[in-house]
């Protein structure tokens, strides 16, 4: 699985995530290493890295400024799944590592 160039969207996100369908993150992955810009909705700019294993399973670390001017960071893991149209949806369970410290779940697809 490469995620080189393509650009995803939350769908479903719990209340504790900052993320929304207003938010788009934009890949790029060389070799086993991938990394992201993301902003929208209550992100005024994000970043991630991860690591790609070979079922396509993204293991990374985030870091992002939201509209009240925070810097919140976190964990996730992210699972792929191949959709019908060829899309690709990822299922991601999620923690901060600021704020709260609490966790959830979010999806995303491909755009």
């Amino acid at each position: 699985m490469n995620y080189n160039c393509k650009k995803f969207r939350v769908v479903q996100n719990t209340d504790n995530g900052e993320t929304s369908g207003e938010t788009i993150f934009k890949y790029q992955q060389k070799g086993t290493i991938l990394t992201c810009e993301y902003k929208g909705g209550q992100i005024v700019k994000g970043h991630l890295i991860g690591l790609v294993d070979a079922q396509g399973n993204i293991e990374m670390r985030y870091h992002q400024v939201n509209l009240k001017g925070e810097l919140m960071t976190g964990i996730c893991n992210s699972t792929p799944k191949i959709l019908s149209n060829g899309k690709i949806r990822l299922y991601e369970n999620w923690q901060w590592t600021s704020g709260d410290m609490s966790s959830g779940k979010s999806v995303l697809e491909e755009v």
